[in-house]
């Protein structure tokens, strides 16, 4: 490297914002991770005080991660993942998920966050047998995403599509609605979809959401369980279909609380 130059992990720190609060930062806070700055602890803290349910939603989204990825890669066979708005790393991660039950399985995630840019190589940690790949991308353009990870992923063979708490990030529903499909459209029968997304069934979650939405930072929209319901047409739902994550195949002799976040797994045919 010559004098002025700079790596990709200097470039991705210098565009990192720590003026405004960043979602997927606020998130890693709320779930006890250290990847966050001043002003997202700030802004975590004033988002409780409105729901103060909501670290308990961010870690029962973790769960639900946890037990959906377990499923898929172990009751279905799925060896193949696209995450899609992966955030920054905590605990249980997809591929650390799947790959201790198929060492073979091969994970691509999806983000154009520059923090989590930065943490890619942590990310990127695989078993031998297996594959976990980063590509930087926009979820407004599915097309590249589908494009890049072809060029890992066996687009003959069944990928489970996860959309973890980030479709709320793409203000126009119809927009939303076709992103889902054209993904979906790319996977073979046999594909698997796993979701989940905030609902605005509460009052004082879309207050805190509100106020979050106005210090600038990029905005959310909860949306209702039906608008949800309607990412799945066309698909398979496993039981116990679309409900609040929690409640989405429990752990034996556990008593979940429901949450705010609703989610469901199904099948392409």
């Amino acid at each position: 490297m010559t004098d002025g130059e700079r790596t990709p992990d200097q470039d991705a720190l210098a565009k990192i914002d720590t003026t405004v609060p960043h979602s997927a930062r606020i998130w890693n806070y709320w779930m006890g991770g250290k990847d966050n700055y001043e002003v997202d602890r700030i802004a975590g803290d004033a988002y409780r005080k409105h729901a103060p349910t909501i670290e308990t939603m961010a870690r029962a989204s973790r769960q639900y991660l946890i037990r959906a990825v377990t499923h898929v890669a172990g009751e279905l066979g799925i060896r193949q993942f696209l995450d899609i708005g992966t955030g920054l790393p905590t605990y249980d991660n997809t591929h650390q998920v799947a790959q201790r039950i198929a060492p073979t399985s091969r994970i691509v995630y999806v983000d154009n966050d520059p923090l989590v840019l930065r943490h890619a190589q942590a990310l990127l940690t695989s078993t031998p047998e297996g594959l976990t790949e980063y590509i930087d991308a926009d979820l407004h353009d599915p097309e590249r995403i589908l494009e890049e990870a072809a060029k890992f992923l066996d687009f003959e063979q069944p990928v489970a599509l996860m959309l973890m708490g980030i479709l709320g990030h793409i203000q126009d529903y119809e927009e939303a609605k076709s992103i889902v499909r054209r993904l979906l459209a790319a996977l073979p029968s046999g594909s698997y979809f796993v979701h989940y997304d905030s609902t605005d069934t509460n009052e004082a979650l879309k207050e805190a959401q509100q106020a979050y939405d106005d210090t600038g930072a990029v905005p959310y929209v909860l949306r209702s369980p039906e608008q949800l319901a309607a990412y799945y047409e066309g698909l398979e739902l496993l039981e116990p279909g679309i409900v609040s994550c929690p409640l989405w195949r429990p752990e034996p002799g556990t008593t979940p609380e429901p949450t705010d976040i609703y989610g469901g797994v199904a099948r392409k045919p």
